[in-house]
């Protein structure tokens, strides 16, 4: 009797031990499953249109990013990255609909882009419905991450302000008179607004403030203009192929006593700067500029890539997917909450050396640099020579998001 006993126990015993194990495996099954889900990103940038540069560069530079941060795998515990990239053309119906598709349709886990602040703007209604992140490179306009922002925008790229306190720290002093020229747009008139505000604090008088078509065909009335309101200084904020930079060289400004000041943007814009060395200004990035390993890594893998250098939004795109990646290995997961919970207050190394977003706006807080534009051998272009860095501390923006 005792040894059948022993015998119906050790059979249910068995049947236990059987049972336990094919749940465990079950369950092992779904993980493994899950972890191998795809990490999906949707980049939202203009590939044609305006903008087209930027983007370009930005997709560029996001690549290699990815690369960066994952060893060349492209993976994070054991998902691979899925890139999904949509154009937005440079117009902001455009950008609304691609941006629906890549959140409906294509299911992506976080949006990064855009080249245009007017699309980005367009945008961030979106990502607040479906609530994913949306990490934003290279757009600056201050109300990304001001007026209209949502605790889903994270921004790696700098904002007007950043901007425009460098700019006034470069000529803005007591009594200075200073005319602001800017695009007729959302980027336009918040970074005069953040100029202004900043060249005013440190004395100085703001004497013209003029918003010509981003789009026009000739500049020739604005810079009169400027011409008619004798500045001291004449302060451009621009973005895009279409510039106003042959208009202010052929009315020959420095030669009516107006010294002309900006900041240093892509190279192929400082192609048409030419006229222009000597100026002081500001800088987001330039390849000679940060001296560290991630940027000298960048630099020789741009090369490899592309037989050029890095140029501005090229690291910013790399900055984007350096801090996404950074993210998702902190939160263990592309759960929307855990990002936030992760993502704020962060900080991360780039290119431009360590970045941190702010928990009130999620706004990166990061270096910029006080330039000179010198002519240097072998160059095509006037070469931003380094005053200084302007440390994180200095350049950080105001807090303006609604509470």
């Amino acid at each position: 009797m005792r040894r059948k006993m022993k015998s119906r126990m050790f059979v249910l015993c068995c049947l236990i031990f059987v049972m336990i194990a094919a749940t465990a495996c079950n369950n092992s099954s779904v993980n493994t499953s899950s972890n191998q889900a795809p990490i999906k990103i949707g980049v939202l940038t203009s590939k044609t249109g305006a903008l087209e540069a930027y983007g370009n560069q930005m997709i560029e530079g996001f690549e290699m990013g990815l690369d960066y941060a994952t060893d060349g795998k492209r993976e994070i515990n054991g998902r691979k990255i899925e890139m999904i990239i949509e154009d937005t053309e440079t117009k902001p119906d455009v950008a609304t609909k691609k941006a629906t598709k890549l959140l409906e349709e294509d299911k992506v886990d976080i949006l990064t882009g855009a080249a245009s602040s007017t699309d980005t703007l367009a945008v961030l209604p979106l990502v607040e419905e479906y609530k994913k992140i949306m990490m934003v490179e290279p757009a600056v306009a201050d109300s990304i991450t001001g007026s209209d922002w949502n605790r889903y925008v994270f921004r790696s790229a700098r904002n007007s302000s950043q901007d425009a306190i460098a700019g006034a720290a470069a000529i803005a002093k007591k009594g200075t008179k200073i005319a602001v020229l800017a695009p007729d747009s959302a980027f336009g008139h918040e970074g005069a607004t953040a100029f202004v505000n900043a060249a005013k604090k440190k004395g100085a008088n703001i004497v013209l403030q003029e918003f010509p078509d981003p789009k026009a065909a000739d500049f020739t009335s604005n810079i009169q203009k400027v011409v008619n309101a004798k500045p001291d200084y004449l302060f451009v904020i621009w973005a895009g192929a279409n510039s106003p930079w042959k208009t202010i060289v052929n009315m020959k400004l420095p030669e009516k006593g107006i010294k002309i000041s900006t900041g240093a943007p892509d190279i192929a814009a400082l192609k048409t700067m030419g006229s222009l060395v000597g100026m002081e200004g500001f800088c987001v990035y330039y390849n000679e500029l940060p001296n560290n390993d991630i940027n000298k890594w960048l630099v020789e893998e741009n090369k490899k890539r592309f037989n050029k250098v890095p140029d501005l939004f090229t690291a910013g795109g790399m900055s984007a997917a350096i801090a996404i990646v950074e993210g998702i290995k902190k939160a263990g997961s592309t759960d929307t909450e855990a990002l936030i919970k992760a993502m704020e207050g962060m900080s991360f190394e780039g290119p431009k050396g360590k970045m941190t977003f702010r928990k009130e706006d999620h706004q990166a807080i990061q270096t910029l640099y006080a330039i000179k534009l010198e002519n240097k051998k072998g160059y095509d272009h006037p070469v931003a020579i380094l005053i200084r860095e302007l440390t994180p501390e200095e350049t950080t923006p105001p807090i303006t998001v609604k509470k």
